[in-house]
């Protein structure tokens, strides 16, 4: 969407600038004529460039909450949604969504309901945001569903977060080990190389493993940068199919504690995102669709992808689970607890709690048995490559003496 540069009068007789993107200069002065200011003029702004909305890039998550929290403290003030989106749009910092809001803005103005004005962009903000967006102006309660969505999102950042952060410690420290073995190898061994060549010593067999392979490494350097190039395009290539990307998602359900994190996230997820949509008044094989994509491990949305067939077939949700395969015993139970008690929102939101618990418990057992791991690991390898070094030198001291 292109930007338009717009000199204001106020009442008052300040005059301003600003820039904001729209549809066409008209839309810009109808805007501003809306909210009282005098439009003296309007100009493309060729500073600014469109911000294209094809890519992959994503917004945060913060940004997105930030700006629901804004449009549910408007609308219950009483703001109409137009001007509660104009407002919003206005001061938003973030490029990208001030243009989507951009976008939006123009599609409400042509009669659009929010839910359909966001329906371009539900890959942005994921088809549980519009749906709850529908169910909220369907039931002319609009405030309270996007209070709830606002929770939901809250907690799924919150559980993404812990997840990542749980990785980022093991990761750091295997890179420092990586960087401290190419210092050694292209720095400390090929002087100490030339050492012990001098004194003509015959080297242990530690040490002249590790001084061979350090200069067939550094003499062959760019073929092994040609094959890691390779690899990693050949890896994204094949990760863009999808029989690789259920390959790889299934593998991660092989790793030590991997199956019980991302069996609980799973199940946390799918619960959550079953209560907000039920909450707001959504029927059950409405929300299950849903509900199924927000698993973050596609392997384990592919197994339950069945389960609103079985529902249709007239099996209960609880049944339903269970043909899936991966639903631990306590969310069956409390599923089932649910729909015996007319409850079933409540309990789904019970048991999402119960989860995200349980994930926290398991991404800090994680975090305690991976850091003594990694320290071990480059203890054991600091100690083998200083044995490799000094064991000539004593050798040679000997020698010497």
């Amino acid at each position: 969407m292109p930007y338009f540069k717009c000199r204001l009068a106020a009442e008052d007789g300040r005059i301003s600038s600003r820039s904001i993107p729209a549809g066409s200069a008209d839309d810009c002065r109808r805007r501003f004529a809306g909210e009282g200011y005098c439009v003296l003029s309007v100009r493309r702004d060729w500073r600014k460039f469109d911000v294209s909305l094809g890519g992959d890039k994503k917004l945060r998550d913060r940004d997105f909450i930030t700006f629901n929290q804004e449009l549910q403290a408007l609308i219950r003030a009483g703001y109409p949604v137009l001007r509660s989106v104009e407002i919003i749009a206005g001061r938003t910092k973030n490029v990208l969504l001030r243009d989507i809001l951009g976008r939006v803005e123009a599609e409400i103005r042509q009669g659009k309901a929010l839910s359909e004005a966001f329906a371009p962009f539900e890959k942005r903000f994921s088809k549980i945001y519009i749906a709850s967006i529908m169910a909220g102006e369907t039931s002319g309660n609009l405030p309270e569903t996007i209070g709830q969505y606002i929770q939901y999102a809250r907690t799924i950042s919150k559980t993404r977060a812990r997840v990542k952060s749980a990785l980022i410690y093991p990761t750091m420290l295997l890179v420092f080990s990586v960087g401290l073995l190419a210092i050694v190898i292209n720095f400390v061994l090929p002087n100490f190389a030339g050492f012990y060549a001098d004194f003509e010593a015959q080297l242990p067999f530690l040490t002249l493993a590790l001084v061979r392979s350090a200069a067939f490494l550094r003499a062959h350097w760019y073929i092994w940068t040609l094959l890691l190039g390779a690899s990693i395009l050949v890896f994204i290539r094949l990760r863009r199919q999808e029989n690789t990307r259920l390959w790889l998602e299934r593998q991660k359900l092989r790793l030590p504690l991997g199956k019980l994190i991302w069996v609980e996230s799973g199940v946390s997820a799918f619960s959550r995102t079953m209560s907000l949509l039920l909450q707001a008044g959504i029927p059950v094989l409405g929300a299950l669709p849903l509900a199924v994509q927000a698993i973050p491990n596609k392997y384990l949305s592919r197994r339950a992808a069945d389960i609103p067939d079985h529902i249709r077939n007239g099996e209960t949700l609880s049944e339903s689970m269970i043909r899936a395969g991966f639903f631990p015993q306590l969310a069956l139970d409390m599923v089932r607890i649910g729909e015996t008690s007319a409850n079933l929102g409540g309990m789904l939101r019970e048991a999402a709690d119960v989860f995200d618990e349980r994930i926290q418990s398991r991404i800090d057992t994680f975090v305690g048995l991976i850091e003594p791991i990694m320290i071990v690991f480059m203890g054991v390898l600091l100690a083998g490559m200083l044995l490799a070094v000094y064991m000539p030198i004593f050798n040679i001291i000997r020698v010497v003496r």
